[in-house]
């Protein structure tokens, strides 16, 4: 059995286009679908699709940054939406000590009121063109901290409280 010729010029230039079109769109329905699949076409974020804990490096070479230039401004690491912006600030002489998050808005408004630092400062304006100190910028969730390693490594536990899993309590020791 012989297979198919195309003979005219035209079809001979267009159906493998066409079948290329189809196969890609196949394809882009097929990893479309999967990702819908992963996603649970969830908004939250989950450990599965984008870490929690952000690893930041060295806390002296960290520190020295933010005694040189002042907090850190972190955009939102979970989310594209920008509402998770974070200030990471460091005080004191011990790299290993005195580091907190805080949220990149001030404690009294809301998110949408982002600050800007001031270059080489510990000073931000907000929105209103107010110039806040850190500490009058909003707590993040509860949750929400750094972690500091014996070795001396910075990280940032962006999941709050209510995100983590609930675990089982363990037993309550026995009373006598």
């Amino acid at each position: 059995m012989r297979t198919p010729e195309l003979r005219s010029p035209l079809a001979r230039a267009v159906v493998p286009v066409v079948g290329g079109v189809a196969f890609f769109a196949i394809l882009g329905g097929f990893l479309w679908g999967a990702a819908v699949l992963i996603s649970r076409n969830s908004d939250k974020t989950t450990s599965s699709l984008t870490p929690t804990v952000f690893e930041m490096g060295g806390t002296k070479s960290i520190a020295a940054s933010i005694d040189k230039a002042g907090p850190l401004i972190l955009p939102d690491l979970l989310e594209a939406g920008g509402r998770r912006t974070i200030v990471l600030d460091h005080s004191g002489s011990d790299p290993q000590q005195n580091w907190q998050i805080l949220m990149a808005y001030p404690a009294d408004r809301e998110v949408s009121c982002k600050v800007e630092l001031i270059k080489k400062t510990r000073t931000f304006t907000d929105c209103e063109h107010r110039t806040l100190f850190v500490d009058q910028l909003a707590r993040p969730p509860q949750g929400v901290n750094v972690i500091v390693a014996r070795d001396g490594k910075l990280s940032l536990d962006l999941r709050p409280d209510s995100a983590q899993p609930s675990s089982p309590l363990p037993p309550s020791p026995p009373t006598s």
